[in-house]
């Protein structure tokens, strides 16, 4: 045996951080090893000394030599006791790339913990279509926690350093072990902390969700190079992929379960790009997605997706000349009510549905006994306002995600929780499917549904938290005498306010341009005076003062409370102005800079246009240089070639319209 390398831990842990450290490995390698999809782990099973080689053979088949693998095993043992009577775990994990190259191959491997020793051994084999079993022997390995008074110490040992074999995926290169995977092993040991939530596609089969997010992912990906959306088309449409993967399998699993063919229908409440429903609708799923207002990538989808704008009744008056009706639409947000019921649907989906998503489970419940739900929380509604937090024990979105789950259970829902494989920090899903009552006690269920919902309610009047109203500014819709008039938007809670039908621009560029430009100054001005007394005692006349840097944090301090509760509006707030403010500031690393338009070099201006068009000619000069303008030493290019204007005299004018 060859001790391949080690690591000093840099604190003193109890031996079950190594244990905490390894069930990462063991069970979540594609954490660390991103071309694997995942793994799936038998059950333990205890075993002595004596019984260890037996199992193993079982496992390996008894044709296999076993030797050279038990002394592996027992190298470091030195107590007589645990050679006769230790104690190990057995058990065996199948690895799944993310892309599958070799067929009906299985990449499997015994996982042998020594608890006594504190060691973990990873022994690999294969199994082909046939059932025949390779051990790959070139690539056993063992990750051991060694504990002496004076230090701790990770190490790693393989049983064959010099025949070892790797191809890039199941098996990682031996200096991969060294350098990323016993680092990171360390680094979990001394963090040693459990997460909030599940693993990562704890309610499906990982193999069938790799297959067919791989499937999905090359049938889709397309789409990334036609997106006609301003929002970032690799994250959208790949987390579009992965969260239709996770449905179908899920819903397939659900159809075996019951013995059916029959695909489920949905409805995607909140659906956004559509994409979503694109692709259930295509995999052969009826349903339809509805949203408050159109996009443009709705257009491309073609008629075999379906979305709307759902229409709200907003007047009736009948019509004397005609003899009919006349009905006045507009698009407007789902609201929770009777009107909004889905009896004959399979399943309801909220994909980051903000307002709605404390109502989805309700308006499942309400909706049919047999009717199902998908939510993805994103941001943080209650049934009538935002939520307000309650606890500080847990994470605001653990504590959201729990509140989430309350509502489910209420409403009578077998609820369960699921973590995503999507590109995205708020990752956690909840499906409700069956009800822990029969149908007969639907009556008393929807009771307390009702309660609880009324006494979400009366916790905003009673925090003092102020409800939302309509866009007139009005508590609520009332008659000429005064009295509450019966309207959807009332049926099941007061003060539910929907979203805008137009979203607000709310990234600093709907700023009046004098407001920006006071920012822009006393920042600019703020920075050059950190340098001026420099070269001002250097004598060099002719330097172009390029300015300091601060912190976002001490950028703060210049500006006056007003000016900052303008920004705290904006999402993103000050840091958002500044890179808006791309002429004169340079944000990196959550500093500012000036910048120096001297050093945009030909490999800064080559990532720049890869992911945006090149300016076309009539597109510059629109704009007054600010160096020119502002900088003491102004701008440090000639006019020729700066792309902004110097002076009235060398604009031109803009397409664009004024802020």
């Amino acid at each position: 045996m060859s001790k391949s390398s080690e690591i000093n831990m840099t604190e003193k842990r109890s031996a079950e951080s190594l244990w905490s450290a390894a069930d990462v490995w063991i069970k979540k390698p594609h954490v660390v090893n991103k071309r694997l999809c995942g793994v799936t782990v038998t059950d333990y099973r205890d075993v002595d000394s004596a019984g260890l080689k037996q199992v193993l053979s079982g496992l390996l088949g008894t044709n296999i030599e076993m030797t050279d693998i038990c002394v592996f095993l027992h190298a470091d043992v030195v107590d007589e006791e645990h050679e006769t009577a230790g104690h190990w775990c057995v058990g065996v994990r199948t690895i799944i790339p993310k892309v599958n190259k070799t067929g009906d191959c299985l990449f499997k491997e015994v996982i042998v913990k020594d608890i006594v020793g504190n060691a973990v051994t990873f022994i690999p084999f294969e199994v082909n279509g046939a059932g025949q079993v390779t051990l790959k022997s070139s690539n056993v390995y063992k990750i051991q926690l060694q504990l002496k008074p004076d230090e701790w110490k990770l190490c790693l040992h393989v049983l064959r350093p010099e025949h070892w074999y790797n191809d890039g995926v199941a098996y990682p290169k031996l200096s991969w072990l060294h350098s990323e995977l016993l680092p990171k092993l360390s680094r979990w040991a001394l963090e040693s902390k459990a997460s909030e939530f599940k693993s990562t596609l704890s309610l499906i089969p990982v193999e069938k969700y790799s297959i067919l997010y791989q499937q999905l992912k090359e049938k889709y990906k397309a789409l990334v190079k036609v997106w006609p959306e301003v929002t970032d088309p690799e994250k959208f449409v790949f987390e579009d992929v992965a969260i239709a993967t996770y449905l179908l399998v899920l819903w397939g699993e659900e159809r075996a379960e019951n013995g059916t063919t029959t695909k489920q229908s949905f409805v995607d409440l909140g659906c956004g790009n559509g994409l979503l429903v694109h692709i259930l609708n295509n995999e052969g799923h009826p349903g339809k997605g509805t949203d408050i207002r159109k996009r443009k990538i709705w257009d491309m989808y073609g008629p075999g997706t379906h979305l709307e704008c759902l229409p709200v009744l907003l007047h009736f008056q009948p019509m004397m000349k005609c003899g009919g009706c006349s009905h006045l639409f507009q698009e407007n947000a789902i609201t929770p009510s009777n009107g909004f019921l889905f009896p004959t649907t399979d399943w309801l989906i909220g994909n980051h549905s903000d307002e709605l998503t404390p109502w989805i489970p309700v308006i499942a419940a309400r909706s049919s006994y047999s009717c199902r739900y998908f939510v993805l929380p994103c941001c943080f509604f209650d049934f009538c306002g935002k939520y307000q937090r309650r606890q500080c024990k847990k994470s605001q979105y653990k504590e959201y995600i729990d509140f989430i789950t309350d509502v489910s259970t209420v409403c009578g829902f077998h609820t369960e929780e699921d973590c995503l494989r999507i590109p995205s920090t708020k990752r956690v899903c909840i499906i409700g499917k069956g009800r822990t009552y029969s149908e007969a006690e639907e009556a008393m269920v929807e009771e307390r549904r009702y309660d609880y919902i009324r006494g979400r309610e009366a916790l905003f009047t009673s925090s003092g938290v102020s409800k939302n109203v309509n866009q007139c500014g009005h508590d609520g819709p009332h008659s000429d005498n005064g009295q509450d008039v019966s309207t959807p938007a009332n049926d099941w809670v007061n003060g539910f306010q929907p979203r805008e039908k137009t979203e607000a621009v709310r990234n600093c560029s709907a700023l009046p341009r004098d407001f920006v430009d006071a920012v822009v100054l006393r920042v600019a001005e703020a920075l050059l005076s950190l340098t001026e007394k420099n070269l001002e005692s250097s004598g060099c006349g002719d330097a172009w003062n390029t300015g300091g840097s601060l912190l976002i944090s001490e950028v703060v301090n210049l500006l006056d409370q007003s000016t900052l509760q303008a920004l705290k509006k904006e999402c993103g707030g000050l840091q958002t102005l500044l890179k808006n403010s791309h002429q004169v500031f340079r944000v990196k690393g959550g500093r500012v800079f000036i910048r120096d338009w001297r050093t945009h070099t030909p490999a800064q201006s080559s990532r720049v246009t890869s992911k945006r068009k090149p300016l076309p000619s009539g597109a510059l000069k629109t704009r007054l240089c600010w160096f020119h303008t502002h900088h003491p030493h102004g701008c440090p290019l000639s006019s020729e070639d700066c792309d902004f204007a110097h002076g009235e005299t060398d604009l031109r004018p803009s397409t664009k319209p004024q802020r």
